[in-house]
């Protein structure tokens, strides 16, 4: 499979592109049920809501947000990072070879009911250290995922603005109260998304989500392909981790 040239200019311009039914439904199922598996028994490495907020609750401490280090874990966690379907589209939105990168995403995202908490507007490459902006993450989505229990939100245009650092607060988070940002976090997109599909954004790319108030946890898949020219800054955690070309 290929993008057509509606949806390449689409992504360059708007910096994400939704494909939807991408991946089987049935291996969506098999990854999902994986990862109930360890989000059971909490294997770490994994990240807590109180790691993430700093807001000192046993609910937080006990909600996990994210299973790290996924491509490790489980061959079928490895197989959707490696699928062959999708390495012709990465090719075509970082227009050169793409290499995938462990050091950051890497995860399974979960929101779980009544404990989970906003994600807030970020831009994924404020902590990731690259001599270059060419990166792209996949996300999938494992079941749905809709605006009661925390689907994506994005700016769209945004990976390719100049935003200064009075737009971000001391954690590199977009301040969405500040004046001069409102205006842009009125043209906010979001996709209700089903089983299969998947979400490409740049690195670039500010993007946000809403706790889960709904009863089902919501699990989806991400991770972060670079290309091939780009490299990690030494002495970074970007360099610390394994890189494999697809």
């Amino acid at each position: 499979m290929e993008l057509n040239q509606e949806q390449l200019e689409q992504f360059r311009e708007n910096g994400f592109l939704l494909i939807r039914g991408f991946y089987d439904a049935k291996k969506c199922d098999a990854i999902r049920d994986i990862a109930k598996v360890h989000l059971k028994y909490a294997i770490e490495p994994i990240e807590t809501e109180y790691e993430y907020i700093r807001i000192d609750k046993e609910e937080y401490k006990q909600s996990i947000r994210r299973l790290r280090q996924v491509y490790d874990r489980d061959i079928l966690f490895k197989n959707w990072m490696r699928d062959s379907d999708i390495k012709p589209i990465l090719e075509q939105v970082l227009d050169e070879e793409p290499v995938l990168v462990t050091a950051h995403h890497n995860s399974i995202m979960t929101k779980l009911p009544k404990t989970s908490t906003n994600t807030e507007w970020h831009r994924d490459k404020r902590y990731w250290h690259y001599d270059s902006d060419n990166l792209v993450s996949v996300w999938l989505a494992l079941g749905d995922e809709d605006k009661d229990n925390g689907v994506l939100e994005f700016i769209p245009k945004s990976h390719k603005m100049d935003l200064g650092e009075e737009s971000f607060d001391e954690k590199s988070f977009f301040r969405a109260d500040y004046e001069c940002n409102k205006e842009l976090v009125d043209t906010t997109v979001s996709f209700n998304l089903s089983k299969g599909d998947i979400v490409l954004f740049h690195a670039q790319l500010l993007h946000r989500a809403d706790e889960n108030i709904t009863s089902e946890a919501k699990i989806s898949f991400v991770y972060t392909v670079k290309g091939k020219s780009v490299n990690a800054i030494k002495g970074t955690r970007s360099a610390e981790f394994k890189e494999i070309e697809l």
